[in-house]
């Protein structure tokens, strides 16, 4: 990690000195004009400090702003499941029940409020520090290497955020109605802890947005080639039990609703399969370009 970011502060260092050559003024030295185009391995550092600062500053303007919201976002949308009419339920005429919240902690309210700003504070500032990063990394990135981060980066914060809508609209729903219906005696009634509720939610809404990074991470495996279409063809079928094992763990233990994540989850490896396919493709056509068989 230390070695990977002294080489990419060296090429920020000779991309600015090529950008801004020295050339003196008539009120400056030739001495002073280089040590004014070419920063040194400290001021790097310094401008990395302050991009870390300008990105946290952006996750505490929207946390304060989630503060702000917070009756909002607290009552429809981390309570919005728990109500029995909760769009998904309407729309998909699902006969639910509300659920009955209680807080057993004194301060089981307090720190839930919280959290729950602070998680969604961190959420949405998070590309305010993902903006200043790339800022900071650009210039040391070749040509090739920026387009391919762009659409890296696209592409990961859409299968994120498709893997946080299912998790919010299909898994968090249906799991808390079937815990909530689930009895072993008349003499237990179900009543959710508060902070427990927000847990469970938090884990089945952001848990399935990392399942769904799954092309991503292929995608940059076969970049460096250690997945590839034939080795994701050969493990299919033990990645198919095991993508079952994960969608159990997600879900309530009911078959429905570990069929509604396993099915996504098989259809998103073998379109990692086509991702590979095609990371491959562009790791070969650059190969080929870098040793002149292809024009550029």
């Amino acid at each position: 990690m230390a070695s990977r970011l002294k080489e990419l502060i060296r090429r920020r260092r000779d991309r600015s000195a090529r950008r801004n050559p020295a050339v003196p003024s008539a009120t400056q030295s030739k001495d002073e004009s280089a040590l004014g185009s070419e920063m040194s391995f400290l001021d790097h550092l310094e401008d990395l400090r302050w991009t870390l600062i300008k990105g946290g500053s952006g996750i505490v303007l929207m946390t304060i702003v989630a503060a702000v919201f917070s009756d909002f976002i607290v009552e429809e949308v981390l309570m919005g499941p728990a109500k029995a009419e909760f769009f998904i339920y309407n729309y998909l005429n699902f006969d639910a029940q509300t659920l009955v919240l209680q807080s057993r902690n004194p301060t089981g309210q307090f720190f839930a409020h919280m959290g729950a700003i602070l998680a969604v504070g961190l959420v949405a500032g998070a590309p305010v520090l993902i903006y200043y990063i790339w800022k900071f990394i650009e210039p040391g990135l070749y040509p090739s290497e920026k387009s391919g981060m762009r659409f890296s980066a696209l592409f990961a914060t859409l299968f994120f955020l498709l893997g946080v809508a299912f998790g919010y609209c299909i898994t968090t729903p249906f799991a808390l109605q079937f815990f909530y219906a689930y009895q072993i005696s008349d003499l237990i009634i179900n009543e959710f802890d508060i902070a427990r509720y927000f847990s469970m939610v938090t884990w089945w809404v952001f848990g399935a947005g990392v399942l769904f990074e799954l092309p991503v991470v292929v995608y940059f495996l076969s970049k460096v080639g250690i997945a590839t279409p034939e080795r994701l063809r050969s493990a299919r079928k033990y990645a198919i039990p095991g993508l079952m094992f994960v969608a159990a763990l997600m879900t309530p233990p009911d078959p429905l609703s570990m069929m509604l994540v396993w099915v996504p989850l098989i259809l998103l490896f073998q379109g990692s399969i086509y991702v590979s396919k095609y990371s491959i493709r562009r790791r070969e056509l650059a190969l080929k370009k870098a040793w002149g068989d292809v024009p550029k």
